[in-house]
């Protein structure tokens, strides 16, 4: 059936079946060919995320670094010195064993029990389909108000925890806002939905010993707001609390003066 091969004839038939024998054969090579290179971007990808995330931990003021024990009130000092991996950590269990000695509110802004929380700003949530749902938490979607833009990750894209999970822009400033986990984009949302992704996680991989709940969230969020209030006193920090210690929402737009993107680069972790 090949040239050059007995029995081989010119015919009709015969340059049927060698079109149809190379279109198969380059679909074939085509199609490892593109897994190859998915899999060599895929990898780089991760391991440039990787890279970049502790090089931005290394970078960030002690204050930035504690240990979720010292938020919760477990221990009276320490420093992370795991880029927030707690699940690598040798001294989790001993510290986690600990009594929580924490405040229990959240200064009038919307935690949910139901969600865990990432130190760059963003809740995780694991719904009933199995699916995990990843949005932004109630302290930055103040901040931020409506954004004018945002760039939401493909579908079928791989994402990598700390690595980039979608990017926002208000007012000229550029936020990238830090994946919490890792996993598959299944679906994105939107600030009008609540949420903005909607990923695949698989069960080996959901061991979340990072992300903070309990009683580790107000001590977080009382550090947070001490910071924003160092943070935005040139500009007068009275504008920025409403009554009872609360943020108002939309402070960029009231505040379009503050130097947002100090303020931005250390609400989403990066120095």
């Amino acid at each position: 059936m090949f040239p050059g091969v007995d029995g081989f004839h010119w015919t009709f038939a015969h340059v049927i079946f060698l079109a149809i024998f190379f279109a198969v054969g380059m679909t074939i090579v085509a199609t490892t060919v593109l897994a190859i290179w998915r899999a060599h971007r895929d990898v780089k990808t991760r391991r440039v995320e990787q890279l970049r995330w502790h090089a931005e931990f290394e970078d960030l003021p002690p204050a930035e670094r504690t240990c979720r024990h010292e938020l919760a009130g477990r221990v009276e000092h320490r420093t992370c010195p795991h880029a927030f991996a707690c699940g690598t950590c040798p001294e989790y269990s001993k510290y986690a064993a600990l009594p929580t000695d924490a405040p229990e509110y959240a200064f009038g802004m919307d935690y949910p029990p139901n969600r865990l929380y990432h130190r760059g700003h963003s809740w995780v949530r694991e719904d009933e389909d199995g699916l995990v749902t990843v949005g932004l938490d109630d302290l930055a979607s103040r901040l931020v108000g409506k954004p004018d833009a945002v760039v939401l990750p493909e579908k079928g894209q791989w994402l990598e925890a700390n690595g980039t999970g979608w990017r926002l822009r208000k007012n000229g400033c550029e936020m990238r806002v830090m994946a919490p986990i890792a996993g598959e984009v299944v679906e994105t949302g939107s600030p009008a939905e609540g949420w903005y992704l909607k990923l695949r996680v698989p069960p080996e991989m959901r061991q979340w010993r990072h992300l903070l709940r309990g009683g580790e969230v107000p001590g977080w969020l009382m550090r947070e707001l001490e910071r924003l209030q160092l943070q935005l006193s040139p500009e007068g920090s009275a504008p920025s609390l409403a009554d009872g210690g609360m943020l108002v929402d939309g402070l960029m737009d009231q505040m379009p003066k503050a130097d947002w993107d100090n303020v931005m680069g250390g609400t989403f972790l990066q120095s």
